[in-house]
């Protein structure tokens, strides 16, 4: 369906609506904030900036997801970049906070190009599916391995945890990440491990970071970025929204998320784009039966994101009260699907496996040269590998 201009009605509204709506902003939040954290930590953020840095991407997601269903009368979601998080994580070890900022700012600009110019659709289908899923597996390969390398430490809250994880897999799928987290906050809160005393009620406080710039970290980190954020979060969810029969205009979604990325990006957006899962929830039967009037379901998680964002710096202390294998372990069951899907691309049968394997294999490996971190690497590998073996000599 294409969007109608239309005013918004009060009818339109149902509970089936703004259930979905706070089911979808919940889900979103359990499944991959600690990975947010985990990308801040790398960055050197401390508690202030970190709360800053949840805070402006509720804020930003919030605004978009209630602006863009408002204005298309569909159930446009927003998220922030869950697999750019997990890249943040393990690139930005060696770059200054004023540096991540640039990288920030860095791939909002060329988001923001990439939707004026309207060559997202060519850009996408340049870029061979496996290549870009090797890239995405190699980065979030270590957020899976993290769940095992925390057992040692609380072998019974990670087993509590798989547990939960493939019993709700098996009969709640759509819930299992929540009813994760749900356990292994109830399991530290039985034996003692919640240090819960520092945390109280606060709310946010915008903390600015102004951006430097170092072409390391913007041709390492950045362009990655902007390629991990395009192929596996755009594309995923525009396919969500045309199978949902939401016909939108693709250019327009690009150019606002890059320009607010770019606004926000020195108060710690380091991106924001279209959602998928979130999205699905959203643009189902279950939030509302008449299609034409999902759109609130978009408006009301748009709303919870914004209540979200005013609470960010209780958010961030809640977290940091959590203990390190807990966090580890939401963050790579959040991901296993993802990580499996990907793997899956790179190791089927097609003329492109061996140059896919070559980029999971080095951006896995965490080498770096000259400060450019692996997935650019990883990236290059592929790229040199599938134009060698197509190589047409006379």
């Amino acid at each position: 369906m294409k969007p109608e201009r239309t005013p918004m009605q009060w009818q339109d509204w149902s509970v089936s609506a703004v259930v979905a709506g706070f089911v979808a902003v919940l889900v979103g939040f359990a499944s991959s904030v600690a990975i947010v954290f985990q990308a801040a930590s790398a960055a050197g953020a401390d508690q202030a900036v970190t709360a800053s840095w949840i805070a402006v991407l509720g804020f930003a997601m919030g605004i978009t997801c209630i602006g863009f269903s408002w204005y298309f009368k569909a159930p446009v979601l927003t998220a922030w970049s869950t697999p750019g998080a997990a890249l943040l994580a393990s690139s930005l070890t060696d770059v200054s906070l004023a540096e991540a900022v640039g990288v920030f700012m860095f791939s909002a600009v060329l988001t923001l190009l990439l939707g004026l110019s309207g060559w997202f659709d060519k850009l996408s289908s340049r870029i061979p599916l496996p290549i870009a899923a090797a890239m995405l597996a190699g980065i979030l390969f270590k957020f899976g391995l993290a769940i095992f390398i925390s057992l040692p430490d609380a072998p019974v809250l990670v087993i509590t945890m798989l547990g939960v994880f493939l019993a709700a897999k098996r009969w709640w799928p759509r819930y299992a990440v929540p009813l994760v987290l749900m356990a292994g906050l109830l399991f530290a809160s039985v034996t003692g491990q919640l240090q819960l005393n520092q945390v109280s009620l606060m709310l946010v406080e915008p903390v600015w970071v102004s951006p430097q710039w170092s072409w390391q970290a913007l041709l390492g980190v950045g362009v990655p970025l902007f390629l991990v954020t395009m192929t596996s979060q755009n594309i995923p969810g525009l396919a969500v929204l045309k199978a949902s029969g939401y016909q939108l205009p693709v250019s327009p979604l690009l150019s606002w998320t890059g320009l607010v990325t770019l606004l926000t990006a020195p108060l710690g957006n380091f991106s924001i784009n279209l959602a998928a899962i979130t999205a699905a929830i959203c643009s189902g039967p279950e939030a509302h039966s008449d299609p034409a009037k999902r759109y609130t379901a978009g408006i009301a998680a748009g709303v919870f994101y914004l209540l979200t964002g005013l609470a960010g710096a209780t958010v961030v202390a809640l977290f940091a009260a959590f203990p390190k294998a807990l966090v580890a372990t939401v963050a790579g069951v959040a991901l296993l699907g993802t990580i499996a899907a990907n793997l899956a691309q790179v190791s089927a049968e097609s003329p492109h496996r061996d140059a896919a394997m070559l980029t999971f294999l080095v951006t896995a490996s965490g080498l770096s040269f000259w400060g450019i971190a692996s997935p650019f690497w990883g990236l290059v590998a592929g790229v040199v590998t599938l134009v060698l073996l197509n190589w047409r000599r006379g």
